[in-house]
């Protein structure tokens, strides 16, 4: 989910190989002034009260970029994470369980090696992310939800040595597990991002039923936590609960419901996450050390069969405001932001959207979200963005199993 190191020897076979399937127009032109929002629905919590302006329905921003789609692998079931190798490959995980080392010239191959996984409802293989030292050390991270007898199970992190040739995780092992298992198929998160000295954040849900939601809010459980690790799976320094006999000490951030995706905003270095809601109040955060997040206690939204969440608040003494959030949602997947110079978009979020079957664009002013647009609306359910180093986008489409290469149409 980071941008990769992409050779120009392996960009310029990339741009031979890709098939293309769809030339969406011409060209990028300017950007149009904004108008009213995005066009999406009424909210579902009709009487939700924005704590600040501009934190829901930023207006309409169009950059009036058309896009050419190239498929450059399909046959994946399920795509979910993916990362780029030095050569130009790339890594992607299928929520089956299995790994596929993509080459533009060569379609896939399966990567073997792979721990065994849980893969009903939610779970499977999850996220990938290369070790900051990959070419010298070749260790490769991956998150996954992991089987752990009578039908329980977590959110587990592993690392691993993918071989030189790229065809087997080597001496995997697990070197974080979200406690307490549970007997429940949804909510597994995950994300993997790593920060400028070198530690892991994970993001974790927590777990869809009532009884581990309330543990969003519990110190001693990993559920609804955003966790800050070392590379050996232990407490990064200077994490805020350490030397607290009442907490976990890998933990960073707590009161989130289900982060799928984040990234580390390379203009300050925080990280930003993006979560499900239920029926609205997905929300984008810029997690800081022991804060309270709120879930399930403050949310902007109801409950999927109609009611309040708890008492139906949105704001609580304590708890942290989202920066932005979305009602109707998007069911946010992965996020970035966009660094490169091929699309008018540099310092820009793109979130994929899985219920909204779009890449969800939003516009910053510092830390907030001042536009937001709706592009690639009819590939269906997008699942990860990567950012290649030529500023190229690599897309996982969930539903249809392809990865696709876009850049602007020419």
């Amino acid at each position: 989910m980071r941008a990769g190191l992409v050779s120009s020897l392996a960009l310029a076979l990339a741009l031979v190989a890709c098939k293309p399937s769809e030339e969406q127009a011409a060209s990028a032109q300017a950007p149009s002034a904004p108008g009213g929002p995005v066009q999406q629905g009424a909210p579902n919590k009709k009487d939700a009260v924005p704590a600040f302006a501009g934190q829901t329905r930023a207006p309409e921003m169009r950059s009036n970029v058309r896009l050419k789609v190239e498929t450059v692998v399909d046959g994946i079931d399920h795509p979910w994470g993916s990362a780029l190798l030095p050569d130009g490959s790339m890594l992607v995980t299928s929520k089956q369980g299995k790994l596929w080392l993509v080459k533009p010239q060569q379609g896939k191959t399966e990567v073997t090696g792979v721990l065994p996984v849980d893969n009903r409802g939610q779970g499977g293989l999850l996220d990938i992310s290369l070790s900051p030292d990959f070419a010298t050390s070749r260790k490769v991270y991956f998150s996954f939800s992991e089987p752990r007898g009578n039908d329980a199970n977590g959110t587990s992190l592993a690392v691993a040595t993918l071989s030189a040739d790229a065809t087997k995780l080597e001496a995997a092992k697990v070197i974080f597990q979200q406690t307490p298992s549970w007997k429940s198929t949804g909510h597994f998160g995950s994300n993997i991002e790593w920060d400028s000295s070198g530690n892991i954040y994970l993001t974790m849900g927590e777990r869809q039923q009532y009884e581990p939601q309330q543990l969003a809010q519990d110190l001693n459980a990993f559920m609804g936590k955003v966790v800050r690790l070392k590379p050996d799976g232990s407490p990064a320094e200077g994490n805020p609960f350490i030397g607290r006999t009442d907490a976990k000490p890998e933990i960073w951030s707590y009161g989130h419901r289900n982060p799928q995706g984040a990234a580390i905003n390379p203009d300050t270095g925080k990280l930003w996450t993006i979560e499900h809601g239920p029926r609205g109040g997905d929300e984008i955060n810029i997690p800081q050390a022991g804060k309270n997040y709120g879930w399930p206690i403050i949310c902007y939204c109801i409950d999927y069969p109609g009611g309040p969440i708890g008492e139906g608040i949105t704001a609580k003494e304590g708890m942290e405001q989202p920066i932005y959030y979305f009602d109707p949602v998007i069911a946010p997947g992965d996020m970035i932001f966009y660094k490169g110079s091929l699309f008018p978009w540099k310092g820009n979020i793109l979130a994929s959207a899985l219920g909204g079957s779009a890449i969800v664009r939003l516009v910053l002013d510092g830390e907030k979200v001042i536009g937001e647009e709706r592009l690639l609306k009819d590939q269906g359910r997008i699942r990860d963005i990567t950012e290649a180093a030529d500023g190229s986008l690599y897309v996982l489409v969930d539903d249809t199993g392809k990865v696709l290469r876009l850049t602007p149409a020419a």
